[in-house]
């Protein structure tokens, strides 16, 4: 590996980067959201990183799922640190670090999704898992032991499926993720079942993400006739997290450590 390598996991809601100077070795990281426009225009950046204090990368590795505008933003937030860096933006491909696609068209594959199957594989050796991310959207991701890609599943996250009730009916509210975390706070101690609008709106949409993960987990490890580890990540981890009645494990990291073994297999 020629650390140190500059990681960057762009996702509809925020981006995530890292200074890698070895596969799962993070010198420094952070995370910083999009700012509002437009679909279709350029989007800013509500709060950009300083880079100016940082080592010069050997080179930047970018998964970017949020859309051409905001890949040339990042691209031109390179260029003003470090002007002619070179960098790679991945694609899904059949075969990577251990990682088998079994897509019919590998390239449809997410790049998060793909990094992300890395980093667990990486991460969890020997296992069979089960990988829940809840962003915007919620994935599931069935990894077995070898290193085989099954497949996957897509549904709206928390927040979209909140939003999408307050926006396409007449009478509900639209729910602002922070709002919604309040009332979700020790939603397990009180009973579900509530008496106020709002808190039916964040209690029902959350247990639409665990009663999706839990049947997916469900249905795999009585599929595969093994035990199934079960990890979540992505911004809404905290609020499925309390709600789960199955084992997990806590994993926020596994798109950028797929991409710093991606980086690191790469740039041999």
């Amino acid at each position: 590996m020629k650390p140190p390598f500059l990681l960057i996991d762009a996702g509809n809601s925020r981006i995530k980067w890292a200074l890698a100077e070895g596969p799962g070795v993070f010198s420094q990281q952070g995370a910083f959201s999009h700012a509002d426009a437009p679909r279709g225009e350029l989007m800013d950046f509500g709060a950009p990183p300083d880079w100016a204090l940082l080592p010069r990368p050997d080179s930047a590795w970018i998964s970017n799922v949020a859309g051409d505008a905001v890949l040339a933003r990042i691209d031109a937030l390179i260029e003003h640190h470090w002007p002619t860096l070179p960098r790679t933006t991945i694609r899904a491909c059949e075969r990577q670090c251990g990682v088998t696609n079994s897509y019919r068209e590998p390239g449809r594959l997410g790049s998060d999704r793909w990094a992300s199957l890395i980093g667990a594989h990486a991460a969890f050796p020997g296992e069979d898992v089960l990988i829940a991310t809840f962003g915007t959207a919620t994935t599931l991701e069935a990894l077995k032991a070898d290193g085989t890609f099954a497949g996957g599943l897509i549904a709206p996250g928390w927040t979209l499926m909140m939003r999408s009730l307050g926006e396409h009916t007449a009478q509900l509210p639209i729910l602002a993720a922070d709002s919604a975390r309040e009332l979700t706070e020790g939603a397990c101690e009180r009973q579900w079942f509530v008496t106020e609008t709002s808190q039916a709106i964040s209690a029902g949409s959350l247990l639409a993400q665990t009663g999706l993960v839990e049947r997916a987990w469900h249905e795999l490890s009585r599929a595969w006739h093994a035990s199934v580890r079960l990890v979540i990540g992505g911004g809404a981890a905290d609020e499925v997290a309390h709600a789960l009645t199955v084992p997990f494990t806590r994993h926020d990291g596994l798109v950028l450590s797929g991409l710093a073994l991606i980086a690191a297999q790469e740039a041999i």
